[in-house]
């Protein structure tokens, strides 16, 4: 979009009014607050959700329709995601409840039960289904990590060793370890069949220095290293195998908080010998800095405030003044893996190309921050959800990104004031690796 765009009437204009173009195909208003979670189906045209209104919602993208109301917490959702194949949903609220729905039969995904009910842990911090099995993680607030099975809902462990709330973790990529970070600064690997950790990395360790605590953790395709980030803007590169910190990323401004990373996968677009090592941090300063861990130096920085990328890791002189609040690559199968989508408190959502550094879409209509994001595929269709706190469900867009693109749509979602919550990442079959 250019910047011309301003002239045209959109959300939060005086009169209040939700302004819906042309290029809108639905927005789904049922919440009736801040919309704090927000989850892509795998394979469907389907999103959930989750707020201050302590319910969740399956519903159709494409249509807008609620599917199914997914009720029982007592106290704000925080984290929703879909298992690895779909066919569950998990709900994670700050209540410490997290509750299971799967699909009912094989017609259609218009037909949900509620499964089970999973408790132990306190506050819900953020929530990760295994990438291959029905085995859900969960990080919490009171310092423990726990795992179930599903759909049983038989507690696997119960991993302590934390000293702080549980605020970023996940599976590793390939399924065979997890990986979390605390409010405490320290850093731990776990063998999910086990409650001992392999590593742990303290913020006394001098390399590591986390002591302001961490905030985000991805880990790269081949689950050989992790980048961590932390409150005062700190990124480290981890080896997995050994628990070394084997980089230092300085990139971002100090003091301001790491709040997403993200890997993007090169490999189908590049003949880039470290493709599959690219990686997109974004904190509260409003940048986002795009890694290659192959030689552990900043190739591009792209900014939510409007001023261009930023070649070659040379510092801009206009840092961008609006939060970061999400990265989400697209998915590899769709040949776009070198696209991300980063979601900010300047009220809008855009669409990059990691490799170039250009600016190819820019959603707008939230009137408030966009507190979480998801980025979805179904046919030939490429989608982004979008969830906020601003006052009103706003507009889905969908509009032709590229050639190499057949339609990218865009969902927001968003309504009453409140304050904010964004989380978010992925997490063998899960007899074999649990």
């Amino acid at each position: 979009m250019d910047d011309d765009d301003d002239d045209q009437p959109k959300a939060g204009d005086e009169d209040g009014d939700i302004e819906i173009d042309e290029n809108t195909i639905q927005h789904f208003e049922a919440h009736k607050g801040s919309v704090f979670c927000i989850s892509a189906h795998p394979t469907q045209p389907l999103a959930a959700s989750g707020g201050e209104d302590d319910l969740g919602y399956i519903w159709d993208v494409m249509h807008g329709e609620e599917i199914v109301k997914l009720t029982g917490h007592s106290d704000s959702i925080s984290s929703i995601e879909w298992s690895h194949d779909g066919e569950m949903v998990a709900t994670g609220g700050m209540d410490g409840r997290v509750r299971i729905w799967k699909r009912v039969g094989k017609q259609d995904w218009k037909t949900w039960t509620f499964l089970t009910e999973l408790q132990g842990p306190d506050e819900i911090t953020w929530l990760k289904w295994h990438p291959k099995g029905n085995v859900l993680l969960a990080g919490s607030n009171d310092a423990t990590v726990w795992l179930w099975q599903l759909p049983s809902g038989n507690t696997m462990q119960v991993f302590a060793g934390h000293e702080g709330p549980v605020q970023a973790g996940g599976f590793t990529s390939d399924g065979r370890r997890i990986i979390t970070g605390d409010a405490a600064g320290t850093l731990i690997l776990w063998d999910p069949r086990t409650p001992s950790p392999i590593w742990k990395i303290s913020p006394a360790d001098a390399r590591f220095g986390m002591g302001s605590g961490i905030t985000a953790i991805s880990t790269n395709i081949a689950s050989t290293m992790a980048v961590v980030g932390g409150a005062e803007g700190e990124l480290r590169v981890v080896n997995l195998a050994k628990g070394e910190v084997i980089g230092a990323l300085e990139g971002h401004k100090e003091g301001e908080s790491v709040e997403a990373i993200e890997f993007v996968d090169w490999s189908a677009t590049s003949a880039v010998g470290g493709a599959a090592s690219i990686v997109a941090t974004g904190a509260t300063d409003g940048k986002i800095c795009i890694w290659d861990l192959t030689t552990m130096k900043l190739r591009t920085t792209l900014s939510h405030n409007r001023r261009p990328a930023v070649p070659d890791g040379r510092s801009s002189s206009h840092p961008g003044q609006d939060s970061i609040t999400s990265i989400h690559a697209s998915p590899s199968a769709s040949g776009l893996g070198h696209h991300i989508t980063s979601s900010s408190s300047d009220k809008t959502l855009k669409t990059w190309d990691t490799r170039s550094g250009q600016l190819l879409a820019e959603h707008r209509g939230h009137r408030g921050p966009v507190l979480a994001a998801a980025v979805g595929t179904f046919q030939e269709y490429a989608y982004v959800l979008s969830a906020g706190d601003d006052g009103a469900f706003v507009k889905m867009q969908k509009e032709k990104v590229t050639a190499e693109v057949k339609k990218v749509e865009h969902v927001v979602e968003g309504k009453s004031p409140g304050s904010g919550n964004q989380q978010a990442r992925k997490g063998e079959d899960s007899k074999a690796a649990v």
